[in-house]
C-alpha cells in the first residue's frame, strides 16, 4: 500500500474521549487503504501502556510526550511572537524531525493532519497532498471562552481565538481540502475564510453501534432504588466541567423535588477539583475513570448533555442515542445531529426546561419510545465508513472536494 502520513496532537488510542474517538476511527479508516506512518503526542501516562495497540494499524510510530504544565509555560513565547499559545503547546523538535525524515525515507506524497495544531509539522513539505481534518473551528471555541470567563482569562481568550483563527486560514490556504466534522462547522470556516471556501468540506462522526448496543446480561453499577442520570465525558476537561457544575447546582434541584431517587452520576477520568466538590451535594456522584461507561449508559433513567458551550458533534450523544437511552441536551450540544427533536431526542436550554424535559423523559413510556427511536437514527446516520468516505476521495482525487462542497 502507499504511505501516508498521519499526525494527530493526541494518541488516538483508546477511543476514550471526544476528539480520540474521530481521531481513532480515522486511523482504522486510512490503515485500510494505505501505510500509515503516525507521529502523535501522549499527554496523559495512562496512555502509554496503549503504544502496542497501534502497532497493527501503522506502519511506524513516533510518540511524543507532552509534560502539560511544560507546555503551558513554553506556550507563553506566544504572547511575545504574537503566534497563537495553542502552537507552541504542541511543538517538539523531535517530532518535526521524525517527519521529515519520515516523509523523505518513504517517499510520502500523502498527508492527512488532524487539528490545526499539528499543521506546523508539514507546512515547509514540498510535493505532497495534504488534507487537514480540522473537526471543528477551534477559534470559535476559543471566542466562546472569552464570552463566558471572567477578566484576565476572558481577553487570554479572545486574543486566543483572534492568533488561532489567523492561523487556521494560513493553513487552509495551504492544504490541499479542509474537512469540518458537520456541515454547520464547514458553513462557520467558510464565511471566516471565504478565500478558502472552494476547497472546504465535511465528514460527519458516527458510532460504533455494535459496541455500544443494550445487552441483557450487562450488570447495572447502580443502587436498586435509585432513578440514574448520567452524564459521560473527560472531566477536566473545562465545558464538561460548566455542563455539570450547571446540572449539579441550577437543574438536579427541581428533578429531585419531584423525583426524590434521582441521582446524578458524573462518569469520566480526571475529574477537576470543582468537579470533585459537587459530590458533596445531594443526589450527587462523581465515579472518575471507569473500565467501561456502557453500563452506565445501559441503566441510565435519562443520559443528559447540558453543555453551553460546544462544537461540532458530541460523541457523549452518539453513544448514548446508540445504547438506545433517552437523552436530553442542550441546544449547542444538539447542533449537527440529524436526530429528531420531541421523537428521538430532547433539547432544552434553559434550566428550568432542561429539568423538565429530563422529568418527563424518566417517564417509562417515553423512555422507551425516545430510546428506541434514538438507536434507530444512530445506526441510520452514523456508521463510521459511511461518514469518512470523503477523505478517501479528497486524498486522491484533485475534483472530489468541488463534487462534495456542492
Amino acid at each position: 500500500m502507499a504511505p501516508l502520513l498521519y499526525l494527530t496532537h493526541r494518541i488516538p488510542y483508546p477511543p476514550n474521549k471526544g476528539d480520540k474517538v474521530r481521531s481513532y476511527h480515522l486511523l482504522r479508516f486510512l490503515a485500510r487503504r494505505y501505510a500509515v506512518h503516525l507521529g502523535t503526542f501522549v499527554d496523559d501516562d495512562a496512555d502509554r501502556a496503549h503504544e502496542g495497540a497501534l502497532a497493527p494499524l501503522c506502519a511506524s510510530t513516533h510518540v511524543a510526550t507532552i509534560h502539560p504544565t511544560r507546555a503551558r509555560i513554553r506556550s507563553l513565547a506566544g504572547l511575545f511572537s504574537g503566534e497563537a499559545l495553542t502552537l507552541g503547546y504542541y511543538r517538539d523538535e523531535g517530532l518535526a524531525q521524525w517527519v521529515r525524515a519520515t516523509v523523505a525515507r518513504h517517499g510520502i506524497t500523502r498527508v492527512v493532519v488532524f487539528s490545526s495544531a499539528m499543521a506546523q509539522y508539514v507546512t515547509d513539505l514540498a510535493g505532497v497532498r495534504t488534507v487537514v481534518d480540522f473537526v471543528d473551528v477551534d477559534s470559535a471555541k476559543w471566542e466562546q471562552y472569552g464570552r463566558s470567563r471572567a477578566w484576565p482569562l476572558s481577553q487570554i481568550y479572545r486574543r486566543e481565538g483572534d492568533r488561532l483563527l489567523a492561523f487556521e486560514r494560513a493553513v487552509a490556504r495551504a492544504a490541499d481540502a479542509s474537512v469540518f466534522v458537520t456541515a454547520a462547522e464547514a458553513d462557520l470556516f467558510r464565511r471566516k475564510a471565504p478565500e478558502c471556501a472552494a476547497r472546504v468540506s465535511f465528514a460527519q462522526n458516527g458510532v460504533d453501534t455494535d459496541y455500544f448496543a443494550p445487552d441483557e446480561a450487562r450488570e447495572s453499577p447502580f443502587a436498586p432504588d435509585e432513578e440514574a442520570l448520567v452524564f459521560t465525558g473527560a472531566m477536566d476537561y473545562w465545558p464538561n466541567v460548566d455542563a455539570v457544575c450547571w446540572f449539579a447546582h441550577e437543574i438536579l434541584p427541581a428533578i429531585r423535588a419531584a423525583r426524590p431517587q434521582a441521582r446524578f452520576h458524573i462518569v469520566g477520568m480526571q475529574p477537576a477539583p470543582t468537579v470533585q466538590a459537587l459530590a458533596r451535594l445531594p443526589g450527587v456522584a462523581v465515579t472518575g475513570r471507569v473500565p467501561d461507561v456502557r453500563p452506565y449508559l445501559q441503566h441510565a433513567r435519562v443520559v443528559v448533555a447540558p453543555l453551553r458551550v460546544a462544537r461540532g458533534i458530541q460523541n457523549k450523544v452518539l453513544e448514548a442515542m446508540a445504547m438506545a437511552r433517552p437523552v436530553v441536551v442542550s441546544a449547542c450540544a444538539a447542533e449537527g445531529l440529524s436526530a429528531r427533536r420531541g421523537e428521538e431526542i430532547e433539547v432544552a436550554e434553559d434550566a428550568a426546561t432542561f429539568a423538565a424535559r429530563v422529568l418527563a423523559a424518566m417517564a417509562p413510556g417515553d423512555a422507551q419510545r425516545l430510546g428506541a427511536a434514538a438507536r434507530v437514527r444512530a445506526v441510520t446516520d452514523y456508521d463510521w465508513a459511511a461518514n469518512l468516505a470523503p477523505f478517501a476521495r479528497l486524498i486522491e482525487d484533485a475534483d472530489a472536494l468541488r463534487v462534495r462542497a456542492s
